[in-house]
């Protein structure tokens, strides 16, 4: 017979285990925070995809990029991305849908998570954790590139998965 301390033993540890992300890159029970100070006027032009995640059995592809011109309503986004391994074409208008966020077409939408002071390096996720990556305006800084790794962590992002180009 297995007593009750076992039992309450076994319950415990199972309760510390860390969740793996199911179906993304991020625990969707942890919180996640979109920028409230990002400024969307201040991205126009020209990003390079400087990282991404992706799954370990995925095969990687190369750095994409994202063209970002004010538009009616929004934004008007037009690239490519390497979201999980695959070639992901995106175009279209984004629309500013609060804080941080913007209402793209597509699989889901982007939460600005971060954004350096000098409008340089963005770190964009998802809330459901399906992809995340990294942009800047040139060579990725490594103390940006630092920065962006902590606040996916902070987001509930596994930085295990965060692949730089």
């Amino acid at each position: 017979m297995i007593r009750p301390g076992l039992l309450l033993l076994a319950a415990l540890l199972a309760a510390c285990v860390a969740r793996a992300p199911a179906g993304g890159f991020r625990d969707a029970a942890a919180p996640i925070w979109s920028s409230a100070a990002f400024d969307p006027a201040r991205i126009e032009g020209r990003w390079q995809q400087v990282a991404g995640f992706r799954s370990p059995s995925r095969a990687g592809c190369g750095d994409g990029a994202v063209t970002f011109q004010p538009a009616a309503g929004g934004l008007r986004i037009d690239g490519r991305l390497c979201l999980d391994g695959k070639v992901e074409r995106v175009s279209g208008l984004a629309k500013v849908a609060g804080p941080g966020r913007l209402d793209v077409t597509g699989p889901a939408d982007w939460w600005v998570l971060w954004v350096d002071e000098g409008y340089r390096t963005l770190a964009i996720g998802t809330p459901d954790g399906s992809f995340g990556f990294v942009l800047d305006r040139g060579p990725a800084a490594a103390d940006r590139m630092t920065a962006a790794r902590q606040i996916f962590d902070f987001n509930g992002y596994d930085v295990s998965a965060l692949r730089p180009f």
